[in-house]
Parts: structure tokens; sequence; C-alpha cells
């Protein structure tokens, strides 16, 4: 716990240094994922954690750094570079902030993130000789349009910047003041990569010129291009040029956590810190809760407090032979403990910010719940170069290994599926009705239910949970769970209610009958309606037979209209489940009690959403690059990876 506080001094030490520096200028102007996937997981992860310490330990010596870790297709290729205005400090912090976001275009290979002070790019390929390429752009700022004076001030400005940068190291500023004419002064940044020849540096910034002064007569105007970023502004945005002295002793603290949170569990220990705060002063009016307290209290318990190295070697250092499984931002191994223990350790990909905030929240939600049906957390571990959690061994996995297996869904008759039902209600029951705090899932589906050595149900991945008072009728967050499962009214305006987890309990019940994925969230099936709509057209029409899981006809029932009337009724309830309107789907209580009584009518369902989730799709090509930097893009323009899928 002295750790914890003594990184929480360090942090907002680095807050008060920042305060004395120049400006970071760590705003996010565009990113760009590369459309290729990675080619090996398994290697092409530590690959670019390598490269990007190795990156870290350049930019605070030299506010540039590249590097390059291992060999053919997994090979890991970075670049970063600050502008050259920025002071050290404030390319660290810069930097930081791009290492946070690069890892959204995971499991594609690589992608450009251009901020307002610094560049990041990653691939699987040598792109430092690059300087053009088909997505270079630009972006305008307010399209308030200027006096022909700035007009003329900005295109003297550009030019005289852009002239002179190939034969300064890459960069240059310029400022054309406008005395006594209003707000007519123009300022100017332009630079280039380190890694470019002065010709092909000249070659880009020409091209970066013409294309930035398509912007006026706005008031600001930036080119994104493969090897360099101009930007010009009616508004001084340019720092003071670097002091040549040394930095003060605040600074070096702010610039040592600054670098290591970028890139290793530093991250995850700031960030915890700056969440229990905020989330302190919110909840301390409400309720008088004390989360730092809290979060000391469960890091200093010993039962939930393990030793990185312990866990390391439980796992054979992550042996590849010992992996479960994993989703989007984690990898599940097998580790044995001395005492012979049989443990489940999910190792985080990345420490930045917002896995650290999933990290706390699954800690903190899942270590307070104490269920049956809830998977159990037996500790984490976040003193080491990794956040990890260790969980209890369920050597079955997942239920998506078999509902989606021809072959293994034959070892889950229909008693065994519906006992699985049965214990994730009973579990969604528990979180959802808790007599002192309300718990959303947020996430459920098929590969977040557990199955332990009797296959039984135990709900698992909580670091997307949310929970709020009793007096609460909902809270408004951001979007996150996986496309297919998301309930249409959290997925257009982000307000989440215990009928979302509702929601994405009904695209499960039909998928443990059909023993297929909804299609909506599998990129492979061409269907041309989802699942959930694919059901309700066989409700409809009473050929709801068609639908059932063929491995389950295999089985030799003794009264099989039985068995379809059973499976009809699930479906029935999937689709009462998958309304709508949110408040016509039954709650989980509910749905427990017409499971369980078979006998009790069942209302007719309504239709289920029609929602075209395929625009849900990374379309970067729906951002006319002439629009202002804080346009609002409709919902078709929004980034798959921000529904953090898993």
């Amino acid at each position: 716990m002295q750790r914890i506080l003594f990184l929480l001094l360090l942090f907002f030490l680095s807050l008060s240094a920042k305060t004395t520096e120049g400006d970071p200028r760590s705003s996010t102007v565009l990113v760009w994922c590369s459309t290729q996937l990675e080619h090996n997981t398994t290697i092409y992860v530590p690959n670019f954690v390598a490269t990007m310490e190795n990156i870290s330990r350049q930019i605070q010596a030299a506010r540039f750094g590249m590097s390059s870790i291992g060999s053919g297709p997994d090979t890991s290729y970075g670049l970063s570079q600050c502008y050259g205005d920025l002071s050290t400090l404030d390319c660290v912090l810069c930097y930081a902030e791009a290492r946070t976001i690069l890892p959204k275009c995971y499991p594609n290979n690589g992608g450009r993130i251009y901020l307002d002070g610094c560049f990041m790019r990653a691939e699987n390929y040598s792109f430092y000789d690059e300087f053009t390429g088909p997505n270079d752009t630009f972006r305008c700022g307010n399209s308030t349009p200027k006096g022909q004076l700035f007009v003329e001030s900005a295109r003297r400005a550009v030019l005289e910047a852009a002239g002179a940068a190939p034969s300064r190291g890459g960069y240059a500023r310029a400022a054309v003041a406008v005395a006594g004419s209003g707000n007519e002064s123009a300022y100017v940044l332009a630079d280039c990569w380190k890694t470019l020849k002065p010709e092909l540096c000249k070659a880009c910034l020409d091209n970066a010129s013409a294309s930035v002064m398509r912007c006026l007569p706005s008031s600001e105007g930036r080119a994104l291009n493969t090897g360099c970023f101009l930007r010009y502004s009616d508004t001084d945005f340019l720092n003071p040029a670097p002091s040549s002295g040394g930095l003060s002793r605040g600074s070096i603290i702010a610039m040592v956590v600054a670098i290591v949170s970028s890139v290793t569990v530093v991250s995850v220990g700031v960030a915890i810190g700056l969440y229990i705060w905020k989330h302190k002063r919110i909840e301390k009016k409400r309720k008088g809760a004390n989360d730092v307290e809290k979060m000391a209290s469960v890091l200093g318990n010993s039962s939930l407090n393990f030793k990185y190295s312990t866990l390391e070697k439980s796992t054979g250092s992550f042996d590849i032979a010992n992996k479960l499984g994993q989703g989007g931002f984690g990898t599940v191994y097998k580790g044995v403990l001395a005492d012979g223990r049989e443990v489940a350790v999910k190792r985080l990909f990345y420490n930045n910010r917002h896995r650290a905030a999933d990290f706390y929240n699954e800690v903190n939600i899942i270590s307070s719940c104490d269920h049956k049906n809830l998977v159990r957390l037996l500790g984490c571990s976040c003193s080491g170069p990794e956040s990890l959690l260790v969980y209890e061994f369920l050597p079955n996995k997942s239920l998506d290994r078999f509902i989606f297996d021809p072959n293994r869904g034959k070892a889950l008759d229909w008693e065994k599926r519906f006992d699985i039902i049965i214990g994730t209600v009973e579990g969604l029951v528990y979180l959802h009705e808790k007599p002192d705090i309300r718990i959303i899932h947020r996430d459920i589906k098929a590969s977040n239910i557990l199955l332990d050595s009797k296959l039984r149900a135990k709900i698992a991945d909580f670091g997307l949970a949310r929970s709020f008072q009793e007096d609460k009728s909902h809270i408004s967050t951001a979007i996150a769970g996986t496309l297919g499962y998301m309930a249409p009214e959290y997925l257009a305006h982000g307000q989440l209610t215990e009928k979302a987890d509702v929601y994405s309990f009904g695209v499960l019940l039909i998928e443990i009958v059909c023993g297929r994925q909804n299609n909506r969230s599998n990129k492979a099936c061409d269907c041309s309606d989802s699942l959930v709509i694919s059901a309700w057209k066989h409700f409809q029409a009473g050929t709801v037979e068609d639908l059932i899981d063929p491995n389950l006809i295999l089985h030799n029932y003794e009264n099989k209209d039985e068995l379809k009337s059973g499976i009809l009724r699930v479906v029935h309830v999937g689709l009462l489940c998958t309304q709508e309107i949110p408040s016509l789907r039954l709650s989980m209580s509910r749905v427990l009690q017409v499971l369980s009584n078979k006998d009790e009518e069942l209302p007719a369902p309504n239709n289920p959403p029609f929602i075209d989730e395929k625009t849900m799709e990374l379309n970067d090509t729906c951002d006319d690059p002439r629009l202002p930097l804080n346009s609002t893009y409709s919902v078709a323009c929004v980034s798959h990876s921000s529904f953090h899928p898993r």
C-alpha cells in the first residue's frame, strides 16, 4: 500500500510540475489504424510492448525515438516524435498520452496517432523513409471565415515555415504579426520526422502546405502527412523555445512518472489513484464512501495480494502451453501455485489509463460479490511490470467453446444447457438485486460464461461492469461491450439500466438453442438477418424447431415433444428479453420465475429492434477533412474499437 501512496504522491507532483512548463498539446487530432490484422498475437504483443519501451527511453533523452523488435511479419516497427517547440517534459507527457491511444488499434497490426504536440506510428514493416501516402489528409478548425488580411498572413507564415524546416533539422516555426488590425496574425509550426532526408522533408511539407491552405479562410488548419505535420492558427499555440538548461527536481520526478506510466504497471497505480480520487469526490456527498481506504483495504488483504514473481512462476513464465484463452485486451493462462492450487491468471496486454480503470473496476466489483454462479477472484498483482488478475481455475473454459463447436457441442444435451441457463440467470439476479448496490455486467455473452468441472455456469469478466444506487433510474456512461449483444437504447444514447444485461442475456438464450453466434457480432457470417431477427421470424411462422442446434436432436430423448416444448419456451423468453422497448423486457428475477414454472403462460413478444450494426465498422472515410475538428459525426462513423470488443 505504501507503494500505491508513493505513486499517488508522484502523480500529483507531476500535475503541479506540469503547470510550470509549456503546453504538451496532448489533444488528439487523428487516429488511423491499419486495415491489416496482426500475424501472430503471441509474438506481436511482446514485440510491440518492447518497441514502445525502447522508444520511451529515447523520448526522454531526445524527444524522438524509433525502434524495431522481431522478425518477418511479426516485427514491430515504431516511431514517435514531439514537435520542435515542446520541452522535454511536455514531450514526455504528450508521448504518454499517445502511448495510451495506439493499443486501441489492436488487433490490427499498426496505426498512426497525430496529437497537437507529437506523433506516433507503429507498423510491421519499415516505414521510416516514407514521406507521402494515400492516407495523407488535412483537418480544418473553426469554419468561421477570417478576413483577407489573415489569409495573406497565414499564407506567408506557412510558406516561410515550410521553406525553412528542411534545412533546420526538419523543424521551423513562423509568426506573421499584424498590429492594430484585430486578430489577423498567423502562427505556423512545420515538422518533419527525423528519419527523412532534407529533400524528402521538403517534398512532404510542399504537399502539406498546398493541402492546409485549402482550409483558408478558416482560422485553423492542420496537415497530417505520412512524413510531416503542419499547423497554422490565428491563436499563438507555440510554446516558448525549449530551454537548454537542466530540469528542476520536480520536473524530473514528473518526467519519470509520465514515462513509466506510459509503458509499465505504474500506469495502473497512477490511474487507480486518479480514479479513486475522482470517484471519492463524486460518491462522498452521496453516501460518504472513501474509495481510497477501500482500495487500500482490498490491496492490503493478504488473500488478494500476489507477488508478480509468484504468478509468473506458476504459469511457467506465461508459457504458451498454459494459455487458456484470449480476449481483446488480455490473455488468460493456467497457473499452479506452490501449494498445488490451480488458478487462472489474466494478463493485461497494455497498461494504460483506460485499462487501469477496468482493472480497478474488476477488482473492486468482483471482490464484493459472493455467489455460486460468479467466478471467484482470488487476488491480483499490480506491483510488477504488468497487471495480473487471479481467478479460480475452471477446467471447461467458456460456453462458446461448446455451443459454437459442432463436435464439442454434443457434450451439452438440453438438460445441461438448461442448467447453464438457470445458473446464468441466478447470477444475474444476484447482481441486479443486491440489497446494497446494483451491478450491471455490460458484457454478457457466451465467452464470458465459464464452466466448472461439472459444467455449471459462472459469470466472468467484470472489467466493464458498473454499479449504482437503488434510487437511480439509470446511469449515463460511455458505450462499451460487444456488438451484437448491446441493447439499442444503450447503443444509441448511452443510458444504462439492468435491461441492457437482459437484452444481452436474451441474445445468449437464442444462441444456446441454435448453436450458432449472433451474426451481428460475427463478421465471418454473410447472413442477411441477425440470429435474433431470424428467431423472431421463425417464432412468428411457428417453425422454431428449424433453428434448433442439430447436436440437441442427436440425443435420445424419451419425450421429444416435451423437449421441443421446453426449447420453444426458452426461445420465447429470449424474444421477450430482446424486445425493442426496454420496459417490455422481463427482469432477471421474472425470467427465473417463468423458466422455473413451465406452466405459466407467457405474453406474446413484440418485435426485436432491427438495427444494422454493420454500420458500426471503423470508417475513417466518413470524416470530411474540411469539417471542423470538433464536429459531431453520426453514429455510423464511430470506431468499432471504441466499443472495446472482447
